[in-house]
């Protein structure tokens, strides 16, 4: 279902995963989203309940997104070290 939040109008493509939630209900989530009808692209945002509110977050394509992986999984390997 298409929802609209001022002039942006988005549709959860794929809801992928919670990464935390809040006291307030606010979650950061991971999901794949189409914004004003463009091309679905990968995006982690801070979600009111019910999604009626939304945060500032990011949006990758899916070669940002398989980089990120890359530079992820060599930080972790850091951490682990």
């Amino acid at each position: 279902m298409a929802k609209e939040k001022s002039d942006v109008k988005f549709e959860m493509a794929n809801e992928l995963g919670v990464i935390s939630e809040k006291e307030k209900g606010w979650r950061l989530e991971f999901n794949r989203v189409i914004w004003n009808g463009r091309d679905p692209k990968y995006d982690i945002r801070a979600w009111g309940p019910n999604r009626e509110k939304m945060g500032k977050g990011i949006t990758l394509t899916e070669d940002e997104l398989r980089k990120l992986k890359e530079l992820i999984d060599k930080e972790i390997a850091f951490l682990d070290s």
